[in-house]
């Protein structure tokens, strides 16, 4: 006997919306999740992505809201979701199962304006029934001392796997610290690593499981990858939009922000109807841009791993991820926008040479491999060496010209203008006969090493030969006989012990009161201007002029000692 949602005996209220909103045979997770629930139990649920996991807590929450009522009280319900987006559609969702109900819910996210700030700290100053909110956020809201959370009933964790990826796990932690113990704790995600399993055994009491096809996509999508050069990747998405004019919504993913720009300019100017969704748009124009893809009035969504959780568009024909995911989950997120509820769609990846491992990994959790991408009439795929010949964007200049200058000269070592250096497989240029090759260097001759003069030895550490009893030449005898003559080496000028600093300040006055008897003004180097030396004449070999001063001179500088000017 199949199960039914009046099979769950919800409050007479919430059974209205839902009949109202044609809801009539819960999903899998939905079946095993509400009765738990219903009963005050924890759960760990794991679903894939599209399997109804937000109704699976909200509709047994809201039909025990609406059958103990407490008007005048705090925040009784709590979920944390970790983007605008999913809280904003978690709202929705409450705001249409409670439609005949008293239950109060206010979201709230980050990334709007002066107003909305306003209005959310008046929701948690006064109380709503049900909280969402991000976790950044309302982290911001607990450091300035707003909003009271000692009255939660339920705290409800959706896609855990996905906060922890995104770093949120200790505001997490900090918010469940502000918490009361005793408490009913949900946490749902679509894949269950090791750090979400810890995270549940530390704020979970006793938890039921439930495990419902855990990361593996839905049979009705039909999976295709299409290999390609990643130079190639902008030209082929066009081409095959073009030819596939009978979809109409259709969400591309890029893994970067930048990607998501340039995709979304380069669709643009194709003259296809795109709008597109990252972290830098503020929140009212991604909820413009979500509008319109919803409403139908763009065909194509460009966005990033921002909208592969958790957001339920209807009607999506096909994903395409225009780079692989760097994670197998995030494949699952990604494809799982499409084929949801009762109907089909396709999934397409394009993958370069480069993403091969990525797509191995994929197929490893899917234990299966990727179907190619079948013929399309019309449809002209280039060969990843077809592709690479193309000088990729703001690739590296040519090796022929260094630094990219035009008309610059080959490497030495090279018999070719424009050639690329060094030869493949060789440390070192080749050597190349005088005059072979353009650029070939000759040879330059060894220099000869001076011979020794007759009379002296020609070889390293032979000795002079001493004739007939004479000194050998260039041996100084015993009283110097035969040694040249030595210019007798001048001692320098000492300065007197003492205090030399007080010796050189005493000179330079006499020299200056010397000066001032002579009316002649000094130089820089102590000589008066008038003993300038005439042109032609070395200027060290100007007379000096007298010093009359019971002190000693002083020492004169070093380049004047240095040309014989201070004998």
């Amino acid at each position: 006997m199949e199960i039914q949602f009046k099979d769950f005996n919800f409050h007479p209220s919430v059974a209205e919306g839902l009949d109202v909103m044609g809801y009539t045979k819960p999903t899998p997770i939905q079946q095993q999740s509400i009765p738990i629930i219903m009963e005050g139990h924890d759960i760990v649920g794991c679903a894939q992505t599209g399997t109804g996991k937000t109704a699976a807590f909200l509709l047994p929450i809201l039909s025990k809201l609406a059958s103990d009522p407490k008007p005048n009280s705090s925040t009784r319900v709590l979920i944390i979701a970790p983007t605008r987006e999913l809280v904003m559609q978690i709202d929705q969702q409450i705001e249409g199962f409670s439609y005949y109900t008293n239950v109060s819910s206010r979201a709230v996210y980050g990334g709007n304006d002066g107003g909305q700030w306003g209005l959310q700290r008046q929701a948690l100053d006064q109380g709503a029934d049900i909280l969402v909110a991000t976790p950044g956020r309302l982290i911001q809201f607990l450091q300035l001392g707003i909003g009271v959370l000692s009255g939660v009933e339920t705290l409800i964790l959706d896609e855990a796997d996905r906060m922890l990826d995104m770093g949120f796990m200790p505001d997490i932690k900090r918010i469940v610290s502000k918490l009361p113990s005793e408490r009913q704790t949900l946490l749902f995600s679509a894949t269950m690593p090791r750090e979400v399993r810890k995270l549940a055994d530390t704020i979970l009491h006793e938890p039921q499981s439930i495990n419902i096809a855990v990361s593996k996509p839905a049979e009705k999508i039909k999976q295709y990858v299409l290999r390609v050069d990643s130079t190639a990747k902008y030209t082929v998405l066009k081409n095959f939009l073009s030819l596939r004019t009978e979809l109409q919504s259709v969400i591309i993913f890029a893994e970067r922000k930048v990607e998501v720009r340039e995709l979304a300019r380069t669709l643009h100017r194709a003259q296809f109807d795109v709008v597109e969704i990252h972290a830098d748009l503020d929140q009212k124009e991604r909820e413009d841009a979500l509008g319109r893809f919803r409403t139908h009035q763009a065909r194509i969504l460009v966005a990033t791993d921002i909208l592969a959780r958790g957001i339920d568009i209807d009607d999506i024909q096909m994903v395409i991820n225009f780079s692989v995911p760097n994670s197998p989950e995030s494949y699952v997120h990604r494809v799982g926008r499409t084929a949801r509820a009762d109907s089909d769609g396709e999934a397409l990846t394009l993958c370069s040479p480069p993403e091969d491992y990525l797509l191995r990994d994929i197929e490893k959790l899917l234990e299966k491999q990727i179907d190619s991408l079948p013929e399309i009439e019309g449809f002209v795929v280039p060969t990843p060496t077809e592709s690479a010949e193309r000088k990729p964007r703001g690739g590296r200049p040519s090796q022929g010209a260094r630094g990219g200058q035009k008309g610059a000269k080959p490497r030495s070592g090279t018999g070719q203008a424009g050639g690329k250096g060094r030869p493949s497989g060789e440390g070192k240029p080749q050597e190349h006969a005088p005059g072979e090759g353009q650029g070939a260097k000759k040879k330059r001759k060894p220099r000869r090493k001076p011979q020794p003069k007759e009379g002296q030895g020609s070889g390293q550490g032979t000795q002079p030969q001493k004739v007939d009893g004479a000194q050998p030449a260039g041996v100084p005898g015993p009283k110097g006989e035969g040694a040249p003559e030595r210019r007798p080496r001048r001692k320098p000028n000492r300065r007197p012990r003492g205090n030399q600093g007080e010796g050189r300040a005493e000179g330079q006055r006499a020299e200056q009161k010397s000066g001032e008897r002579q009316g002649s003004p000094r130089r820089g180097d102590g000589r008066p201007r008038s003993a300038q030396a005439p042109a032609g004449q070395n200027p060290a070999d100007a007379p000096r002029p007298q010093v009359e001063s019971a002190e000693k001179p002083v020492k004169r500088s070093f380049l004047r000692r240095l040309f014989g000017g201070d004998k």
